[in-house]
């Protein structure tokens, strides 16, 4: 016969569960039940109390519910009644929803610091444009499902004077060395080689083994959405240039926007429902931002296959501007690049910490990053500060005014067209929501973080090509980079 021995041997808490266990294991043996049955029942009920069926381990399940409530409170699972205070630039750009948003993810007893960025607008757990400072805390959703989408710009030692004398033949080039679209893929015999696909972390987990097939069938295209690559006049300005740019002087170049792909889309929604199941106290409008302890092994699994993710997105681009490169027959003068959905290792207010950006750009000091406006409107090659108050992080491009429901609801094709040959702007594909009207005023943006970054050089688009795009969606989809031009 079961006794109180037996359970609290097989690892049960001592206290009333015990009593309570013998109990239901006498109510459950008088139906019928023989004791390795009624011990499984058992088992069954203290790993998953909510689905107990059986009447006779109702007073149990309750027991041990308020014991999991507890144990939660003690381990410090629970959520602050206030949200920790966090650094804000051009709050008067940022809707209130997005700051209630950041405001819950400053609630968790893991965030120890955060920001947010005048693009800022909501997302999925954080906000896009949001920066979050966990302590040995990962939160999947917090660096969103385009791991290490990521800005590449190659300045080319030519007199940007080329665009125009060469306009049809560079279009050309775009049309025959980019593949767009959400499921683009090379085929067999097309793909390109990069050594990214030696890297032996492809290996260290059945997972990212299975996600390999995809990682070379996508290597060199750019997804949807607000993912491009484009000519364009980069003009060095000023002082800050110096080092770097001859400052004044005007460049041909050429920036991209694209991330990890299907490999990081794939990572990121596997991670993200492992910490969901580990955190089931987090209520549904929060869900988002549960996260895995770095040291967990599901942990150590995510932040191999994230920086697998971001080794692939960077490798991504550099596929990208070879092909281009080549085709044009120039080759690139240098490179300015950088991740704005990832997570690092820093020391942050005397502490090590976890810098959660998504939608950020990293601006500790002297570091280079590039924020970009629209299709239609100018890009910034910028140099952080190393602003703490920011967690060393700047915006990651102009940021959505409007979703992109409402920007094919209430936007006019024909202005957007007409706003584009006003600038002298080559357009292949795009579609109305992420016409320029769609997103915040860059210069206003830029303009809030002087204590942030300073101005390295400016990037205005020329010939742009997109994913041709579509109508608005009829369901949403669960996307962190979720269809913001940076």
């Amino acid at each position: 016969m079961l006794t109180g021995t037996d359970l609290i041997e097989n690892g049960w808490p001592e206290g009333p569960a015990i009593g309570l266990a013998l109990a239901a294991a006498k109510r459950l043996r008088a139906a019928g039940m023989d004791d390795d049955s009624i011990l499984r029942e058992l088992e069954k009920t203290r790993a998953v109390p909510d689905a107990a069926k059986d009447p006779a381990l109702e007073p149990l399940a309750h027991e041990l519910t308020k014991l999991r409530e507890a144990e939660t409170r003690a381990s410090g699972h629970e959520r602050r009644d206030e949200p920790r205070p966090y650094g804000v630039w051009g709050a008067d750009l940022i809707e209130p929803g997005t700051t209630a948003q950041m405001e819950e993810a400053m609630r968790l007893p893991v965030s120890v610091g955060g920001a947010l960025m005048p693009d800022a607008h909501l997302g999925y757990g954080l906000p896009v444009g949001g920066v979050l400072a966990t302590e040995g805390a990962v939160i999947p959703w917090a660096v969103g499902v385009d791991i290490a989408c990521r800005m590449r710009l190659s300045v080319y030692d030519v007199s940007p004077d080329l665009i125009e004398d060469r306009r049809d033949e560079l279009t050309g080039v775009l049309l025959r060395s980019t593949n767009f679209g959400a499921g683009s893929k090379y085929k067999e015999g097309r793909r390109p080689e990069h050594e990214v696909l030696d890297d032996p972390a492809w290996e260290a987990t059945p997972f990212l083994k299975g996600l390999k097939d995809t990682g070379r069938a996508q290597l060199g295209t750019s997804g949807s959405g607000n993912h491009f690559v484009e000519w364009g006049v980069f003009e060095a300005l000023g002082e800050a240039a110096e080092g770097a740019f001859v400052p004044g002087r005007r460049y041909l170049a050429l920036l991209s926007h694209s991330g990890s792909r299907g490999v990081g889309f794939k990572v990121a929604n596997r991670y993200s429902k492992i910490a969901k199941e580990r955190h089931p106290e987090l209520e549904k409008g929060v869900a988002d931002l549960a996260w895995l302890d770095l040291e967990s092994e599901e942990g150590e699994e995510y932040w191999l296959s994230m920086q697998l993710a971001g080794r692939y997105a960077s490798a991504n681009h550099a596929v990208i501007h070879d092909k281009v490169s080549d085709a044009l027959g120039e080759e690139t003068l240098t490179k300015v690049e950088n991740h704005h959905n990832f997570l690092w290792k820093e020391e942050w207010d005397g502490r090590d910490v976890l810098v959660h950006r998504k939608g950020a750009t990293p601006a500790g000091r002297g570091v280079m990053g590039v924020i970009p406006g629209s299709m239609g409107d100018p890009g910034y090659v910028v140099r952080g500060r190393g602003n703490g108050r920011s967690i060393n992080s700047a915006a990651h491009g102009a940021g959505r005014r409007m979703s992109r429901t409402r920007a094919f609801k209430t936007l006019s094709e024909g202005r957007w067209r007409e706003y584009l040959a006003d600038r002298g702007i080559t357009l292949i594909g795009g579609s109305l929501d992420e016409a320029p009207m769609a997103y915040k005023d860059v210069e206003a943006v830029v303009s809030l973080q002087g204590d942030l970054v300073d101005l390295v050089g400016r990037f205005t688009p020329k010939v742009v090509r997109m994913d041709a795009g579509g109508g608005p969606r009829k369901k949403k989809r669960k996307d962190q980079s979720p269809g913001n031009r940076p």
